[in-house]
């Protein structure tokens, strides 16, 4: 099998803000488009759960342990799913994994409506989480392989950035639905992505590298390196790159979900509680404003990692969010945390956007998606603790300690990343 190199349509010019994305051929976009969807509608059903928090936990009357339990469990079902779907996705197809994912998230968040127990929500968070965990692996590979090297930084970021979009929205919805119909009918909201997955059967086809990938191995032509197994990452010169790319992911995480699992109910407690005792809807547009920052951090990352070393800029981002996220939880006044609020969620999440890149680049065709999804996930099952610990934390010493810690976890990540190369620039094959 000859090597098939990803390369944009030469329609025009590349340069100026958007050029990238007037030379890319029509698969390129609908990839990326579909990419973008999927995880702006993952993210709108995942995130429902942390800004209903408080009218759940009055209402079921669990503790802010249990709360975190249930964000920790999601996690853990995220890790399952992208184990699962990204061998899926080298088996079967990036989008053939990605409805599937996109479907189970769906369903599932819905019956968290109509949960009666914490077993019930337990469950259901669970297999929520199998389908949230899903969506990136599949996504992330769909994206890496139909972009060129060139400008994949850029449509990486604009997927990432994809999430502060349906977080957004997600806020918006709980700030409207919420004080008129109660959190279960925030829940039943979730089941509309269900119906993304139609345009994503009809629209978008499987990426060129993987298709010749599968040709090959058909008519056995696939050179011996593209028989790897998903095990290989295990071995050899891959085992060290594995462990660490994880080990950076699951501190990296477990900074992030103890920063956006946890700050809409820090806004929304009384203080009696440690919280800073706002109404929903203020909540609600704080968590709005701080999205801004995070899409901004997403895209931002994506064009300057096109340009300069994707390492150095990596660990910028989480040196700050190291910074600024203690800060954030030892300030109370709404105005203050108005300000600051955009630029923890900026450094705190924006650094996301080179994983899928970094992963692309250093793993192959054969088991791209696979090595992926563990090197995510196996991170999500690590950085599964943060809900539950923040939780922990808030409920003895405080948000300030409790977010101090998360801070702590970003800046191991960044000290992680003396163990990881600098792939920026190479072509998939």
């Amino acid at each position: 099998m000859t090597a098939t190199r990803i390369s944009a349509a030469p329609l025009a010019d590349d340069s100026g803000l958007f050029g990238w994305w007037r030379v890319a051929a029509p698969q390129s976009r609908r990839a990326l488009v579909a990419g973008s969807m999927g995880w702006a509608l993952d993210a709108f059903d995942v995130m429902l759960f942390s800004l209903t928090l408080v009218a759940v936990i009055a209402e079921m009357g669990l503790t802010k342990t249990q709360a975190g339990v249930l964000g920790s469990i999601t996690l853990l079902g995220g890790a399952a799913g992208g184990l699962i779907f990204g061998f899926v996705a080298d088996r079967f197809g990036r989008t053939r994994a990605m409805m599937a994912s996109v479907l189970l998230y769906s369903v599932f968040t819905a019956a968290c409506g109509l949960s009666q127990s914490f077993w019930q929500f337990a469950v259901f968070r669970a297999l929520l989480g199998l389908g949230m965990g899903g969506e990136w692996a599949s996504g992330a590979a769909l994206v890496s392989e139909t972009w060129p090297a060139k400008h994949r930084g850029r449509a990486l970021g604009f997927m990432q950035s994809s999430w502060a979009i349906g977080f957004a929205v997600a806020a918006m919805v709980v700030g409207f639905v919420l004080p008129r119909y109660g959190w279960r009918a925030v829940f039943f909201v979730g089941i509309l992505p269900a119906f993304f997955t139609l345009w994503l059967r009809r629209s978008v086809e499987e990426p060129e590298t993987w298709r010749a990938l599968q040709r090959a191995r058909i008519d056995g032509t696939a050179p011996t390196h593209t028989r790897m197994r998903a095990t290989d990452i295990f071995r050899g010169k891959m085992l060290p790159l594995t462990l660490v790319i994880t080990f950076m992911n699951a501190c990296a995480l477990f900074g992030w979900w103890g920063l956006n699992g946890w700050v809409p109910a820090y806004l929304s407690l009384p203080a009696s509680q440690g919280g800073i005792g706002l109404s929903t809807q203020t909540m609600s547009w704080l968590v709005v404003f701080m999205q801004v920052g995070m899409w901004f951090g997403y895209i931002t990352f994506g064009y300057v990692t096109d340009i300069i070393s994707r390492k150095r800029v990596y660990v910028f981002y989480l040196l700050m969010a190291s910074v600024l996220l203690p800060l954030y939880g030892s300030m109370s006044n709404p105005t203050i945390l108005l300000l600051l609020g955009p630029f923890v969620a900026f450094f705190g999440t924006g650094f996301f956007s080179g994983f899928g890149a970094v992963t692309a680049e250093i793993y192959p065709t054969a088991i791209r998606a696979t090595s992926q999804g563990f090197t995510y996930n196996i991170g999500r099952i690590a950085s599964a603790a943060a809900p539950f610990t923040v939780g922990k934390l808030a409920t003895t010493v405080g948000f300030q300690i409790a977010f101090a810690v998360a801070g702590a976890a970003y800046l191991l990540s960044a000290i992680a990343w003396t163990g990881i190369p600098d792939t920026q620039g190479k072509e998939l094959e």
